[in-house]
């Protein structure tokens, strides 16, 4: 895919839509082939993918006993993110309007505020290529269209997207990928 492109991938419920990104992600092995970043097989270099990649799943990943902030500045710091962490973490959480939340403790947060932190992990710890599994999981309107306006920021920028949805995930001009029969 090229630099700035995006992917939808759609299909009914079982139709492969999160193995097909945990596959891209090096989670789970091909059955044959492979998956090239810069022309070398991901599972190969998993260091020089995973610096590249970031996957959003179904499932969260937030610590419930750490505060919002400390989520997201926990992904910065296993990103390798030195300087400027802090104000990529403000920054994040200000994208997903989340600041006013940054020193509540996760297990006190709805599950749209959840999503929006596992969101706000991207910006914090940045890379070219994400990999989000039903983005719009959970998400208002309002978070919806800070979704779609990162993601552009994100594009813009040169970076990709890759994103399994039933809906709309606010990626304009994105190819689509339908693994329905």
């Amino acid at each position: 895919m090229r630099q700035g492109g995006a992917l939808v991938v759609r299909g009914a419920n079982g139709s492969g839509k999160t193995s097909l990104l945990r596959l891209l992600a090096g989670l789970l092995p091909p059955a044959a082939g492979s998956v090239l970043w810069s022309g070398r097989d991901v599972r190969a270099d998993r260091e020089d993918w995973g610096r590249a990649m970031r996957y959003v799943g179904h499932r969260d990943a937030i610590k419930p006993l750490l505060t919002v902030a400390e989520n997201v500045a926990f992904q910065a710091r296993m990103a390798g993110g030195g300087g400027g962490g802090a104000l990529r973490v403000g920054a994040a959480l200000e994208a997903f309007g989340l600041a006013a939340l940054a020193d509540a403790p996760a297990r006190f947060l709805s599950a749209g505020q959840r999503r929006r932190t596992a969101l706000a992990r991207l910006l914090a710890a940045p890379a070219p290529v994400w990999l989000l599994d039903e983005p719009e999981a959970g998400l208002d309107s309002a978070a919806a269209a800070a979704l779609a306006a990162v993601m552009a920021e994100h594009r813009a920028a040169g970076g990709v997207v890759v994103a399994a949805a039933h809906g709309e995930p606010g990626l304009a001009g994105a190819e689509t990928l339908s693994l329905d029969p």
